[in-house]
């Protein structure tokens, strides 16, 4: 099998390379970026091509399968590139995927389709998605749920796989994540446990988390089972306030939401930090997702807890971890300054 890899170089894109490195059926790789990476693994061979703007054909020739990761958080003041890239970027792998004839698409959805729902009892895969209409990212997903409907009534003949994980973490990709969410004025040595003086505590302030390298895994099965549909991927514990300030050896202080949204809207208009109030909003609605579906279909099981997940990322965050691909660059002064001086939440 020879698999199209379409934003490889990420933070999953890398544990999905990881994932199929060493799987027997597939006997080739073709990892899609931007830019081109310095990491290399076995059996792949890297292609630059921007989804919104360059001919996809010569690329998904001859493939097998194609996973489609490639997705753009930034720049969150102009929804405009992001919905360019990510929802008429989706159509164009998609479409190139069915002009190459390939019998496989895996498509990596996220609980941030899904409308809002419970944080208790979880939803299973029937859920509605059709996001949280305040933050770009939801939206996005979910206009991509409805193309990925007409996408498979089209074309009966080929599985098409939805994976809608939780959010996604290791230590590598710490630095990026950091750049993404965070931005520059978060001090390193912050970022370890006993530091943050407290967690807010807000009833719906209760997420899924899963490592990267158990999204990889799940990527890899879903490719080498003959499954369709849609997977919700995450890990246990679900982490609330309690968790979180266990983690983080804090205190829990309630807050009420409305001011953390305030907070970060301040801080977003003001051009501090990249994450918009949107995806805090995004955050609090999304429901809490049953996995029985990829345990008993898929055969998932991870390996690492939720926990484990953030504790990577946070590590990664305090010692500036990375790795060699462009989106996953280690941390540095000098990157920092830059993501400044061009405007933070502002450059792709």
């Amino acid at each position: 099998m020879r698999v199209v890899v379409v934003g490889a170089s990420g933070n999953v894109g890398t544990s999905v390379l990881t994932a199929l490195e060493s799987e027997p059926s597939v006997t080739s790789i073709v990892g899609v970026a931007r830019r081109m990476p310095d990491w290399c693994p076995a059996k792949t061979e890297w292609r630059t091509a921007d989804v919104f703007r360059d001919d996809l054909g010569p690329i998904m020739a001859g493939a097998d399968a194609v996973v489609h990761l490639a997705w753009l958080f930034q720049p969150t003041h102009d929804p405009v590139t992001t919905w360019n890239a990510n929802v008429i970027g989706s159509m164009r792998v998609f479409a190139a995927a069915a002009r190459a004839g390939v019998s496989v698409l895996v498509h990596s959805s996220s609980v941030g389709a899904y409308s809002p729902g419970p944080k208790d009892p979880p939803v299973d895969e029937s859920w509605p998605t059709h996001g949280w209409p305040n933050a770009a990212y939801a939206r996005e997903k979910a206009y991509v749920e409805r193309v990925l409907d007409v996408f498979e009534r089209d074309h009966p003949d080929i599985r098409v796989v939805r994976m809608r994980p939780g959010f996604i973490f290791k230590e590598e990709a710490a630095t990026e994540q950091r750049r993404l969410f965070a931005g520059p004025f978060l001090p390193q040595r912050l970022v370890r446990p006993g530091t943050i003086p407290f967690v807010p505590d807000m009833p719906r302030l209760r997420f899924q988390a899963l490592h990267s390298l158990d999204a990889g895994e799940a990527f890899r099965l879903a490719l080498t089972r003959d499954v369709r549909g849609a997977f919700n991927l995450a890990a246990d514990p679900v982490v609330d306030p309690a968790v979180l300030a266990d983690l983080l050896g804090a205190r829990r202080v309630p807050v009420p939401a409305t001011l953390v949204r305030t907070a970060v809207a301040a801080g977003w208009h003001l051009r501090l930090i990249p994450a918009s109030p949107g995806l805090v909003e995004m955050a609090l609605q999304i429901p809490i997702m049953d996995i029985t579906r990829a345990r008993e279909e898929l055969g998932w099981r991870p390996r690492h807890t939720a926990v484990d997940a953030l504790r990577a990322v946070l590590e990664g965050m305090r010692r500036g971890a990375g790795m060699g691909t462009p989106p996953l660059a280690p941390d540095s002064g000098r990157e920092r300054i830059k993501e400044v001086t061009t405007g933070v939440g502002i450059r792709p």
